[in-house]
């Protein structure tokens, strides 16, 4: 039986790479990798010959991919996973081949390295005790909005990816759900030679993001301080009442209330209906 080796690569620069995975490329019988063009160009900068069989590995066809690189370890060959950057299976293919590869008793080991997880949240400045990673967020306006408002009471470090054409919505969606004064850092071409890190609250970052950005993006954004200010309904609902009796649109009064409360905009809305009944 075969060994399955996910291999961490490099983030940016190839002398990041770690020895164990220079002798994984130079050895392994074969290599799953994510963009096989990339993955010549890292065995090119590492001065690494690939002796491998290298098959293309990635989310378009992970599912069948998993199933074929599964014959080869059980047929007792070795196969490292390789994608463009970071570690395999973080927002990247590599769950579901380590899923069947477990359930079949497979080895599975790693081969650890860079990471931009962990890179930007030590980078950003926001407290590192405990943290969670919440990948992409949504691409659809409504859907992002729902996933964000879940998250406005998260109370650890996110951490999250985005593309940067996106990035000026997904940080007012954000400044919208989590307050505007919420501090975050955006992590540009980490590791890079025009490695960036902007800090400063979200609304202030996604002003700054407003004239555009390019390169690979690392978001992070500090968890949710300990609530200090409402939360019984009835009071949350009189709050919304004396911003709606001075002229405040109901839904501003509860976008309003909520932020400064450290609340979902669900909680005090929830609130407003429950004191009409």
């Amino acid at each position: 039986m075969g060994t399955l080796l996910l291999g961490a690569a490099p983030i940016g620069r190839p002398e990041d790479a770690s020895e164990r995975l220079r002798a994984a490329l130079a050895s392994a019988p074969v290599i799953a990798a994510e963009d096989t063009r990339r993955l010549r160009r890292l065995a090119g900068d590492l001065g690494v010959e690939l002796s491998a069989r290298v098959v293309s590995y990635y989310d378009q066809n992970e599912r069948a991919r998993a199933a074929e690189l599964l014959e080869d370890l059980l047929s007792g060959r070795d196969v490292l996973v390789i994608t463009d950057a970071g570690m395999p299976g973080v927002s990247d293919p590599g769950y579901r081949l380590v899923r069947a590869a477990v359930e079949e008793g497979v080895p599975v080991s790693v081969l650890p390295g860079p990471s931009a997880v962990t890179t930007a949240l030590v980078v950003s400045g926001l407290p590192t005790d405990r943290f969670c990673f919440e990948g992409f967020p949504p691409r659809r306006p409504g859907e992002r909005a729902r996933r964000l408002d879940a998250l406005a009471r998260e109370p650890r470090t996110m951490v999250f990816f985005e593309a940067p054409h996106r990035l000026e919505a997904t940080l007012t969606a954000m400044a919208g759900a989590f307050g505007a004064g919420r501090p975050a850092a955006v992590c540009r071409e980490l590791t890079k030679t025009y490695e960036e890190v902007r800090r400063g609250p979200l609304g202030d970052l996604a002003a700054w993001a407003r004239d555009g950005v390019r390169g690979e993006i690392t978001l992070v954004v500090g968890g949710a301080p300990e609530p200090e200010g409402l939360s019984d309904p009835s009071d949350l609902a009189a709050a919304v009442a004396v911003r709606e009796d001075a002229g405040t649109p109901r839904k501003q009064a509860i976008q309003e209330i909520a932020r400064e409360n450290g609340l979902p905009k669900r909680v005090v809305y929830d609130a407003v209906v429950g004191a009409r009944k």
